[in-house]
């Protein structure tokens, strides 16, 4: 789950920097606001790697899910693009619990033999 999980946060770490670049060009922001959010967002991003396997650290994931989605406010092709990483997150932490699952079997199974 770590290894799909991480690639997932860490492709957010690009799209949220490339954002806050389309997030510049709203008049009604300022340039320090639009960069310490998108900053602390990438930041999370980056942080939640090593994370996502301690408790909390899935939860944490979903909470930049929805704040990804909630920046389409301000940069609206962010809808479009929150709804599709909150989707690979899903996938992510359900196809990567599966592989988590599949790999302890097969450990268990090796130990047996």
């Amino acid at each position: 789950m770590r290894i799909l999980c991480s690639s997932t946060l860490l492709a957010e770490f690009f799209v949220i920097g490339f954002a806050g670049l389309v997030a510049m060009k709203e008049p009604d922001l300022s340039a320090t606001v639009v960069w310490t959010v998108s900053g602390v967002a990438m930041l999370l991003s980056v942080l939640l790697c090593g994370m996502v396997t301690r408790p909390g650290g899935v939860q944490l994931g979903w909470a930049l899910q929805i704040a990804l989605i909630i920046s389409g406010f301000f940069v609206p092709v962010m809808f479009f693009l929150g709804a599709c990483f909150a989707g690979l997150w899903w996938a992510s932490v359900h196809f990567g619990r599966k592989v988590d699952e599949a790999k302890a079997r097969w450990a268990a199974q090796a130990e047996q033999a």
